[in-house]
């Protein structure tokens, strides 16, 4: 890990919570939840008609997520524990530039996906992964580097989550931090083996709300405290900070500038990984190809947007309050500063948590630290069994799988991955790599196959040559960068060379970016003209979906009079769906854009730029509209979704469960599994009751 203080020495704190509440927490908890997921997944199959021994409904919820829970599973896809551990960790670091940047290195890729993932919607529906589509258009050579750049993506985000939230649950309970390593996949393991994506969908939400609601108890009790009691005393606890010890780089050696040249370092490091961390994560397009084709762009602009304040506020309110009262006796690692080890596995949020709010601010961080780690957990456990079921097991080992099969193979990519990541992550422990060190290095293993994926989705002329070649020799070029400007600032290759920021960030920089120059010189000699009409030539999907995959989430606004309604009443005409997904990759390319400049370029560099040391009024100004963003995060994800079809679905399910009411989808289903007839049957009643039982159904969500 990177020196990135002159302290070091291992933690001696005494945990403020017994190993029992840890082992409550990780083990205990996990469990409820899945099981309460697994009786979920049983009620919306009795009464809504979603049956999860359906591939399609396993593994896309029937593509008709509507936009309120597509934002909160968005948002919740990014809370990962490393964004909780890793804002604060880069504050106490850097000051307030550090979570500042954090936060703009996650929102602006998570908004530019909505152009990828509408693009992916209009061009091949049926798809189920995003390496479906690679295969389609470049052959098997292709999809083999492709799906292996994907797997080392969702191998070392899971060990960067694990690392991070181990550390922080040994910290704050005493349990063993293999122990905790283990556990935590256990009950992310049984509901998504039993309920899929529309159960991660689900347990997403639950996490991101109880997250939200922590991370806004924070926000208050930080200002409450007698130690603080306001913004402006805040204020006045970091100066004297700075003043104890500065920080080289940094304007003035103050905590409270932009001007950091640390934390720009660390801005281009962690905004090029993220960028690959979602480009290159399966889950990402899974949830895309889940969410009905309106709610695509609104789903995802909206939960990138709404994301930014939560490690932007949280990191800048937990790493002031660590920085200001380190010195007081009630800090746990009161006389001394935090070591480098401390820093880097993550501990500033739990330990500021702890000074703040006592043992009732210890469970806290463990409790979020280990919602958000399993919430992204079944992300990316989803992902690596699509993987494994879609593009290893149907392509390479059975053409013909049924959906038993398929789900069997999806159920053993769960166990295996779930087991795989754990294991991984207790060796890079041992080998002395924590959270900081994988948060630094990520982009040199994430980044390489970013530009080749969206060239494969956006640029027709892209070859088949480029998209083999170009990521291998990014990858070539990023590793040996990496390694060699570690050797080069560092004088050899360790692990504590690795991790510093510069090799990082030459090394990220140059996996990223080269692949274009590789791209763009290969196509050029041998271009190619695809024909995007070619990907709806293949047959991916196992049932037959409703009308086109682009119409459904529309029907329920048509009317008889509509000029695009067909004789039936049931969807719009073909070319009306081409106009409406254009228009929506349109306003998705817009706000990719505006939500760069802003985040990136309009708001931070002039600040940088000035040299500008915060004054106390703009300091709380900067505090106060972080905090009122993040307080309405929250509100976004919470209420969302009951506002967008959830309340209908819950009052379904209730009368579902009275028996006042059986949807025609949940008929459907039961006639399907006992007469073996289709619910597209030549009777126009029959296929009228289908969808409008669709309608009332899974698309309520």
């Amino acid at each position: 890990m990177a020196q990135l203080h002159s302290r070091d020495g291992i933690s001696t704190v005494e945990p403020p919570l017994s190993q029992a509440v840890g082992y409550v927490v990780v083990v205990a908890i996990g469990i409820i939840v899945a099981f309460v997921m697994m009786l979920v997944t049983k009620i919306l199959k009795k009464t809504t008609g979603e049956d999860n021994k359906k591939t399609e409904m396993f593994m896309t919820a029937n593509r008709t997520v509507r936009t309120g829970l597509t934002a909160s599973a968005v948002i919740s896809s990014w809370l990962w524990s490393t964004a909780l551990l890793g804002s604060s960790f880069v504050g106490y670091s850097y000051g307030v530039a550090g979570p500042f940047w954090f936060a703009a290195g996650c929102s602006p890729m998570i908004v530019f996906f909505a152009l990828l993932g509408i693009s992916c919607k209009r061009k091949i529906p049926e798809a189920h992964t995003s390496l479906e589509v690679v295969r389609i258009r470049y052959g098997r050579v292709a999809h083999i580097v492709f799906m292996v750049l994907c797997l080392i993506n969702n191998i070392f985000a899971c060990a960067n989550m694990l690392l991070g939230a181990a550390a922080v649950i040994t910290a704050v309970s005493g349990m063993h931090i293999i122990a905790s390593t283990f556990l935590l996949p256990v009950g992310v393991t049984i509901y998504t083996f039993v309920g899929g994506i529309k159960a991660t969908f689900l347990t997403d939400y639950f996490h991101t709300a109880i997250i939200l609601i922590i991370a806004c108890y924070f926000s208050v009790k930080a200002f409450s405290t007698d130690q603080v009691g306001s913004i402006e005393n805040l204020f006045e606890l970091v100066q004297a900070a700075a003043q104890r010890h500065p920080v080289a780089g940094n304007q003035g050696g103050t905590y409270l500038t932009m001007t950091s040249k640390s934390a720009i370092l660390f801005a281009i490091l962690h905004t090029c990984s993220n960028f690959g961390l979602v480009i290159m994560d399966t889950s990402y397009f899974i949830k895309a190809f889940s969410a009905s084709p309106s709610s695509v762009v609104p789903g995802y602009t909206i939960g990138g947007i709404a994301y930014f304040a939560i490690p932007w506020a949280l990191g800048t309110v937990m790493s002031s309050v660590a920085l200001g009262l380190e010195n007081q006796p009630n800090f746990p690692t009161f006389p001394r500063r935090m070591t480098s080890s401390e820093v880097s596995n993550g501990l500033v949020l739990p330990y500021a948590a702890v000074t703040i709010a006592g043992k009732g601010g210890a469970a806290a961080s463990l409790l979020i630290t280990f919602m958000a780690c399993t919430s992204t957990l079944s992300a990316q456990v989803i992902a690596v069994s699509s993987i494994l079921s879609f593009d290893v097991y149907r392509e390479y080992f059975k053409k013909s799988a049924t959906d038993r099969e398929l789900i069997r193979s999806s159920h053993f990519g769960v166990v295996f991955f779930a087991a795989f990541s754990a294991g991984f992550s207790t060796m890079l422990h041992y080998v002395g790599i924590d959270l900081g060190w994988t948060l630094y290095m990520l982009g040199v293993v994430t980044c390489p196959g970013i530009f080749p994926m969206v060239f494969t989705i956006l640029w027709r002329r892209h070859s088949k040559a480029a998209a083999i070649l170009s990521p291998i020799l990014g990858l070539a070029t990023g590793l040996a960068v990496w390694l060699g400007t570690a050797s080069h600032f560092g004088g050899e290759v360790s692990v504590a060379t690795t991790g510093e920021v510069l090799p990082c960030v030459y090394g990220t920089v140059a996996s990223c970016f080269s692949p274009i120059f590789y791209s763009i010189v290969i196509t050029f000699i041998k271009p190619q003209d695809y024909d995007w009409a070619e990907f709806k030539k293949e047959k991916l999907s196992l049932e037959k979906l409703e009308s086109d995959l682009t119409t459904a989430h529309h029907r329920e606004r048509q009317s008889p009079d509509d000029p695009n309604t067909i004789e039936d009443g049931g969807t719009r005409s073909a070319s009306f769906d081409a106009q409406e997904l254009k228009r929506w990759g349109r306003i998705a390319a817009l706000w990719s854009v505006a939500t760069f400049l802003g985040h990136w370029v309009i708001w931070p560099l002039p600040m940088y730029g000035s040299h500008y040391v915060f004054e106390k009024k703009f300091f709380v100004a900067w505090v106060v509209v972080a905090v009122i963003w993040l307080w309405g995060t929250m509100l976004i994800a919470i209420f969302a979704p009951l506002l967008d079809g959830g309340i209908q679905q819950i009052v379904q399910v209730y009368r579902g469960l009275t028996g006042k009411d059986i949807p025609a989808s949940a008929i459907s289903t039961e006639e399907k599994q006992g007469t073996k007839t289709s619910p597209f049957s030549p009777s126009e009643s029959s296929v009228n009751d289908v969808a409008r039982g669709k309608e009332s159904g899974s698309e309520a969500i």
